[in-house]
């Protein structure tokens, strides 16, 4: 299998989405039933900040991804819809027990825990996982919970102080035994800095390399946005990167421009060509793939 180029071609960006990326709305009761849930327990979820094109069908499936932290983030990525500020919502102590409520009134079954970059925490926002999965699981601790974070990086002058801070703000992560960590690349090393304001390659990869280290036991995973201006050699060169620090899971998937504001689409990748760098990735040794247009972080999580 030719890792070196794809014999699929991806489309220009026109007024109209491709056909493969239009999906009907779903499920609207299941939507209604989490969007008023949320809504009364004043939290945030990635599935709506994102505007998720599969939220319809997690809901429906007993999954959602809360977003920790409050609204604001620090960081300024030039691709996500979730509001950008220096002086972030003040901590909140009662987020963790009104999320393990709207878990338990849910009936969720597998849960997805993000949140914001809060670079203005001591702890970068590490106390928001473990405290949030305390309260879960003290009311059901049969809920699966898989974690996507940031990198826990910033505000280090000095590159090995940096290190040190992030591996001690991932270990009381990894210390309350996730059933996976997710940490996202996002997009190819060329494109990082534009991508992703305030985050490094290196320092993601090295994220989940300490992962595997750190607890050998909580599978990893990574995903990336593909028709930001990447090739596909450049895909399959970050690719082998993760496997290089033994990524074990992974997620491919179509960048959707949020609004004018942010980072236009430079391609619209066919689906064939999805399929074909999910089967590269497999070749790769991941060990569980998803690979298509509308996949996203959290796409069938709980089945992986």
């Amino acid at each position: 299998m030719s890792r070196s180029s794809s014999r699929y071609s991806s489309l220009l960006p026109s007024e109209r989405l491709p056909g493969w990326l239009r999906r009907p709305v779903g499920d609207a009761s299941a939507i209604e039933k989490v969007q008023g849930v949320v809504r009364q327990q004043r939290l945030h979820t990635i599935c709506e900040e994102g505007r998720c094109p599969n939220r319809a069908e997690c809901y429906a499936a007993g999954t959602a991804t809360f977003l920790l932290g409050g609204p604001i983030c620090t960081r300024s990525c030039a691709f996500c819809q979730v509001e950008k500020g220096q002086a972030p919502s003040p901590f909140d102590p009662q987020e963790a027990e009104r999320v393990a409520t709207a878990v338990a009134d849910l009936g969720l079954r597998y849960v997805v825990l993000t949140a914001v970059a809060r670079d203005d925490l001591a702890d970068h926002g590490a106390s928001l996982f473990t405290a949030t999965m305390a309260a879960i699981r003290a009311r059901n601790p049969q809920v699966a919970i898989e974690v996507l974070t940031p990198d826990f990086w910033g505000g280090h002058r000095d590159a090995s102080e940096g290190l040190r801070a992030q591996r001690q703000r991932l270990a009381a992560v990894l210390a309350a035994v996730p059933v996976c960590f997710n940490h996202n690349l996002e997009t190819v090393e060329r494109l990082q800095g534009e991508v992703r304001r305030g985050a490094t390659y290196r320092h993601s990869l090295g994220l989940l390399a300490a992962a595997r280290e750190l607890a050998p036991a909580i599978p990893t995973k990574s995903g990336l946005m593909l028709g930001l201006g990447e090739t596909f050699e450049e895909v399959v060169a970050a690719l082998e990167d993760l496997r290089a620090v033994d990524c074990q899971r992974l997620t491919l998937g179509q960048y959707l421009r949020p609004s004018l504001a942010h980072l236009p689409v430079q391609r619209y990748w066919q689906p064939e060509a999805f399929e074909q760098l999910g089967r590269i990735a497999s070749s790769l040794g991941f060990a569980d793939v998803r690979s298509g247009p509308l996949v996203r972080s959290s796409y069938h999580a709980a089945l992986s």
